[in-house]
């Protein structure tokens, strides 16, 4: 049984290491960290099979995760370090020059935690379908798991990758869309209109649900859900509300915080609204 109370105030500190994060170097994507920070959370300490002293690329035996839109790293790696992949200290070094805390998430420094390279977006969808398979092959019941941004279905090669994951009956692999209609031009609807994404999903072959990425005791509830309909011939995919800039009241309802950091008096007004919790690294 989750202990809810302990999630969210996880949830809490991973939104104050993402403004912490981006702050430093005056880089960063704060507004869809502060949204999923909640889904991180409830992934890691919750949902997923894994050991993080334990990690390898090729995941045996395992649940493995895929972030599509890498523009989310701050989060991830603020709960990839809480959840013991590496030092917690090292969330100091985000973005800097020869840190393994790019910010876009990558291979080549060898982060305990990541398997592939994202930011290019449209991308993990893809990946995610091949590692499924592999599972499959090698007879590994755990199962897929990835995350991908709204605006990012506006790529083509999502939707070539959701025929064949459904073609395929990939039934071990449960996608999440951050579905806040905000993206770095402005609202989703306005740059590209989605259209009703429940039904294009159903339409491709997939297992549809909703939740609230926000609230922690329906995106427990929104997982289990999606681990029951495993193993029956279709991939599950989660269409996830949240609001951008989650937790900090400038920052919500706005796209402009997708790829800002906050200055000085912004940082610390942020800060006031975020309290610390668990403890800073």
């Amino acid at each position: 049984m989750a202990d809810i109370e302990f999630l969210k105030k996880m949830a809490a500190q991973v939104r104050r290491d993402v403004i912490r994060m981006v702050h430093k170097p005056a880089s960063g994507h704060p507004g869809g960290s502060l949204g999923c920070a909640d889904f991180f959370t409830a992934l890691y300490f919750d949902v997923m099979n894994i050991d993080p002293k334990k990690f390898t690329m090729d995941g045996i035996g395992e649940d493995v995760f895929f972030l599509s839109n890498g523009h989310l790293s701050a989060a991830w790696y603020s709960v990839l370090a809480r959840r013991g992949f590496f030092d917690i200290a090292e969330l100091s070094t985000f973005r800097l020059l020869n840190s393994r805390l790019q910010g876009h998430p990558t291979t080549a420094e060898h982060l305990p935690g990541i398997r592939v390279a994202s930011g290019s977006l449209g991308q993990g969808l893809s990946v995610a379908c091949g590692a499924a398979i592999a599972k499959k092959l090698n007879g590994d019941k755990s199962l897929v798991y990835t995350l991908h941004g709204d605006g990012e279905l506006q790529e083509g090669q999502i939707w070539e990758a959701a025929l064949f994951a459904a073609a395929k009956k990939i039934d071990n692999l449960i996608a999440t869309v951050d579905y806040n209609g905000k993206q770095i031009d402005g609202p989703v609807d306005e740059v590209v209109s989605l259209g009703d994404l429940k039904a294009k999903w159903a339409a491709f072959g997939w297992e549809v649900l909703e939740t609230n990425g926000n609230d922690m005791e329906k995106l427990l509830a929104t997982f289990a859900l999606a681990k029951s309909k495993t193993g029956q011939g279709k991939p599950i995919v989660i269409l996830m509300r949240t609001e951008m800039g989650m937790g900090v009241d400038f920052m919500m309802g706005t796209h402009k915080w997708h790829g800002k950091a906050p200055n000085d008096d912004e940082f610390a007004r942020a800060m006031a609204q975020l309290p610390e919790t668990i403890g800073d690294f």
